[in-house]
């Protein structure tokens, strides 16, 4: 078991951890959240003695790190998967470590078949991708089949695949009886890994309690309800009948009805008192990202604004008019509609001054021919010049030419050339 008892670390005037006190029992995965700069990786050192506290204490198993016997083999943790040796391999680097606390080189295979890096192992690590570092770090962790894990991030550049072997590691590994504590910023693995939570913002505790528990106090469930929308009348009646009822109610963007307060058989039953149709009646529950935004909304300390864009769209050109809103757009909810087909499969229209092109790319039959390269561009914007008119000038007529015949293909490219 970890145990943090008034846990608190300075760096000159700034304060990363104050007073920080919570126990990281075995059995369970424990999740440490909060946001950047809060403090985790911070708390995670001065658990292994990479920092030493300003004030208070944390043990393992009662002990402070630095004086646990052959600690190696009771504490395996993962903070900085890029903490190797590049030119080492894989298993020269596991290897080394093995050596260096008592552990037999059996146990390094043994590791690298687990994290599934037995087909690298002799390959040097400066070469790995981030998964695979990530990996390899798991390895180290687990070398001396310790009974207390600390992972700092470890699903950070895995696949899919690799994140659900993580999840199942841990779970698995918890079950065996072991402490495993993990640090990570993705809230859905989190919400599919951990059983306890320890949320900390700008160095101090802010909960510590389980995953369910957590996502009850920091949200409000409700019900989501909805009336045929071709009679808004209906759903004025509702709104009144609910909230006669003690019912908090809230109109969504999309028509619906958010109700709170009242749990949904007595909606139900409340309708049908008033005679009012229901389309929609189903419920809400928050999920852990949502509880913890609400939670650590005041403990942010990076905030981005709002992009002006300034100076970085490019004028419209003379006589356009700017695009209209889409309605809708930029709320929950709204997805771009898909682009209208084209007629005769032509995707998009071709740039301004090249000649519309066949079914493979190919300029169509009897297209202009595109500017040659380096040729000037015709401006797509310029108006055309204002003709003076034409004075019809009285010519004698010309006696009528015989009909010539069509000249060959060959003969109209030469006169082309000639020109």
């Amino acid at each position: 078991m970890i145990e943090a008892v008034g846990l608190t670390k300075r760096y000159g005037a700034k304060t990363a951890v104050y007073n920080l006190s919570f126990q990281v029992r075995p059995g369970a995965v424990t999740g440490f959240l909060g946001p950047n700069g809060s403090g985790k990786s911070t708390t995670m050192r001065m658990i292994l003695g990479l920092d030493n506290p300003t004030s208070g204490q944390v043990t393992i198993g009662g002990y402070p790190y630095r004086k646990l016997p052959n600690a190696a083999r009771q504490v395996g943790a993962l903070l900085d998967a890029k903490a190797v040796h590049g030119g080492r391999s894989a298993r020269s680097h596991l290897l080394s470590l093995a050596q260096l606390s008592g552990i037999p080189a059996r146990r390094v295979d043994e590791v690298l078949g687990v994290v599934g890096l037995q087909d690298v192992a002799k390959k040097r690590s400066k070469g790995f991708s981030l998964g695979m570092g990530q990996r390899l770090g798991i390895a180290a962790a687990l070398l001396g089949d310790p009974q207390v894990l600390l992972f700092d991030e470890p699903v950070n550049g895995l696949d899919p695949e690799g994140i659900l072997w993580v999840r199942n590691l841990m779970k698995a590994l918890a079950a065996e009886g072991r402490t495993v504590f993990v640090s990570s910023h993705l809230m859905s693995e989190m919400a599919l890994t951990a059983d306890h939570l320890i949320v900390i913002g700008r160095g101090q505790l802010l909960s510590d309690m389980s995953v369910k528990d957590f996502i009850s106090a920091n949200s409000a469930d409700f019900a989501r309800v909805r009336t045929p929308d071709t009679e808004p009348q209906l759903r004025e009646k509702l709104t009144s009948a609910l909230t006669g009822a003690g019912g908090q109610v809230l109109p969504e963007q999309d028509g619906a009805l958010r109700v709170m307060g009242l749990p949904l058989p007595r909606i139900s039953d409340l309708a049908h008192d008033v005679d009012v149709r229901l389309w929609e009646l189903s419920p809400h529950q928050a999920s852990l990202e949502e509880a913890y935004m609400r939670m650590t909304q005041g403990a942010v300390d990076y905030r981005s604004t709002i992009d002006q864009k300034a100076g970085l769209q490019q004028p419209l050109p003379p006589g356009a008019q700017p695009p209209m809103p889409v309605p809708g757009q930029g709320q929950p909810g709204w997805y771009a509609p898909p682009a209208p087909p084209q007629q005769g499969g032509q995707q998009f229209a071709p740039p301004q001054g090249q000649p519309p092109a066949g079914p493979y790319g190919a300029p169509a039959p009897g297209a202009a021919p595109a500017p040659a390269p380096g040729a000037p561009q015709p401006n797509p914007y310029a108006q055309a010049a204002p003709q003076a008119p034409v004075q019809p000038v009285a010519t004698p007529a010309a006696p009528a030419a015989p009909a010539a015949a069509p000249a060959p293909a060959a003969d109209l490219t030469k006169s082309e050339d000639a020109r």
